[in-house]
């Protein structure tokens, strides 16, 4: 590092807004939310998502409950291109959802972009140029009134474009990119120009966007800059104000918070915080902070593992264990005397009271999860104790959720029992758990199966509820199959298979973790055969009859809390 940094970093400016008000206010409503996964997100990943996983995605972020989303950069990808064409071809947006593209300051990528989405109900197109001092010194060559020229001529040519195509109705979003890094008064006159060029009124609102393109200062700062646009942009009323915040100093999400407070209408970012550098703000963490102070975000959110497991699937990007809200870890309790406050805060919380669990911010049954507890987690007796005798002795490699479930299935065994658990007593727990089938009536017993040739057709034999039944389904695939054949409210949110030793005495071990409709949180279900389609369907059987189980367990927990 720089011996003497003063010489180095120059320190930001503060705003000279002395009368702010957004200090006093509170967050009391949901902004209008615009997920950018799709382009600025997708963007940022190793291997943007093709177009196939992009419609995966579209399709959740409709579900979830996005009105606005941001689809693509159609002028710079012919992929980008074709996926919005086949969204407003097949008329696969929905009446309330209004879709966004990109497109940078040019007048062939403009026509490009209009080419792309005409036709389209509504269509947002947004357009940007950088108008910080380093940009226009480095990057553009350009002086203050000729980026103002820029930004006139280029918005112009869009309303032109535009307004030769009036079956769709045209919004601009006009960003004055790298604001967060000009002057005040230089992103004032950009964004004054974009907005007489665009001719606003009262049936020709226009959106003006404020990013903080590079974080570079505390998150106070840029709510004085947003206040202070708050209170100059004209006319205010024709105007949504939304703001774009970057997370290079970690401070997204508090800049995003503030923002609001400050006047912004407006919020773009994406589910997890995917991005260029540190990636944009986090929306799951800004609408669920809201959840917990009592406000609605107007965002689904209350099955945050699948969502997880979908964002994961599409981006090929990990969610951090400690994720705020989502992480796989966040409502696992390491530490014991976190665990006995917890356990004593979930046998005195009413039912129907204000939510109030030590350590836990949000109850984890409104996200779809359950609390985890892990007791012992050391290198002797813990998950990471577990996990490698499971390993080195029976040649099985758990996924990181699958030990946390695994180890509390553990910590009851050895607690019960005050004994400490032996390899070979681990294996034997492993298999009562996951692998054998369960005692009661209820239990599917699977006998025997047979799989069409290409895999998407399924016949069961199987006993359940004590009759035995011939059952068939179809899918993409045996798992899929075996699924429909069940005719369960399954959703597979992973599964992965592995060999369990060597040469001819070698299993195939298959696990699936799984949730179903009614049920709290989702658990793993395995299965062990030489044959992996066996050892498949198996494992599908597994983690049907544990939900069922949890199923049972949560109604008559419910039963027993409303008799008392």
């Amino acid at each position: 590092m720089h011996s003497n940094p003063s010489q180095k970093y120059q320190p930001f400016a503060p705003i000279a807004l002395a009368d702010r008000t957004w200090p006093s206010r509170t967050i009391t409503k949901a902004p209008i939310w615009l997920s950018t996964d799709l382009r600025d997100g997708n963007q940022a990943l190793f291997e943007p998502m093709n177009g196939e996983r992009k419609m995966q995605l579209y399709k959740e972020l409709v579900r979830i409950g996005f009105k606005q989303i941001e689809v693509g950069f159609p002028a710079a990808s012919q992929t980008d291109f074709d996926f919005v064409r086949r969204l407003i071809d097949e008329d696969l947006i929905p009446d309330d959802v209004t879709i966004m593209v990109m497109t940078q300051s040019r007048e062939d990528l403009i026509d490009r972009t209009v080419e792309a989405v005409k036709g389209a109900r509504r269509a947002i197109v947004h357009i940007y140029n950088a108008v910080a001092p380093a940009w226009r010194k480095i990057v553009f060559n350009m002086d203050v009134p000729q980026v103002m020229q820029l930004v006139k001529h280029h918005v112009s040519h869009f309303k032109m474009r535009s307004d030769a195509h009036p079956e769709t109705e045209w919004t601009l979003q006009y960003s004055p990119e790298t604001f967060s890094s000009a002057e005040l008064e230089v992103s004032l006159a950009a964004c004054q120009t974009a907005i007489e060029a665009w001719g606003v009124g009262p049936d020709r609102k226009i959106i003006i966007n404020l990013p903080t393109t590079v974080e570079n200062a505390t998150p106070n700062v840029f709510a004085d800059q947003i206040e202070w646009m708050h209170r100059h942009l004209v006319p205010r009323e024709h105007i949504v104000l939304s703001v774009h915040p970057h997370n290079d100093r970690g401070t997204g999400v508090a800049a995003a918070e503030f923002a609001m407070m400050a006047g912004a209408d407006r919020v773009e970012g994406c589910l997890f915080g995917n991005g260029e550098r540190c990636g944009n703000v986090d929306v799951v963490t800004v609408a669920l902070n809201m959840y917990t102070q009592g406000v609605d975000p107007e965002l689904d959110f209350s099955d945050i593992t699948g969502v997880a497991r979908i964002a994961e699937e599409c981006t090929s990007l990990p969610i951090h264990p400690r994720h705020p809200y989502a992480g796989d870890l966040v409502f696992t309790a390491f530490s014991g005397s976190h665990q006995d406050a917890i356990k004593k805060g979930f046998a005195a919380q009413d039912p129907n009271g204000v939510w109030e669990v030590p350590y836990l911010p949000i109850d984890p049954a409104d996200l779809g999860r359950t609390y985890d507890s892990v007791i012992r987690v050391n290198s002797q007796s813990g998950k990471g104790g577990i996990s490698f005798l499971m390993e080195r002795e029976h040649g099985v490699v758990m996924p990181r959720r699958m030990q946390v479930e695994f180890s509390a299935v553990v910590q009851r065994q050895t607690d019960a029992s005050e004994t400490e658990m032996t390899g070979d007593a681990l294996w034997k727990l492993f298999d009562a758990t996951y692998l054998a089938t369960p005692d009661t009536a209820e239990a599917i017993v699977c006998h025997a199966h047979h799989v069409t040739h290409d895999g998407h057709s399924i016949e069961l034999d199987v006993t359940i509820n004590g009759v035995r039944q011939t059952l068939q389904g179809e899918g993409n695939g045996p798992i899929a199959a075996t699924v429909d054949a069940l005719g369960l409210p399954l959703r597979v949110d992973h599964y992965e298979e592995r060999a369990t030793g060597s040469g001819a005495n070698a299993q195939a071990l298959a696990i699936i973790e799984a949730a179903m409709e009614g049920v709290a949180g989702s658990t793993f279900g395995a299965g062990m055969s030489a044959n992996i389609m066996t050892a498949s369907v198996q494992a599908v059987v597994s983690v049907a009859n544990r939900l069922h189980a949890r199923r049972v367990g949560q109604e008559e927990s419910t039963a027993d809390t409303t008799a008392a």
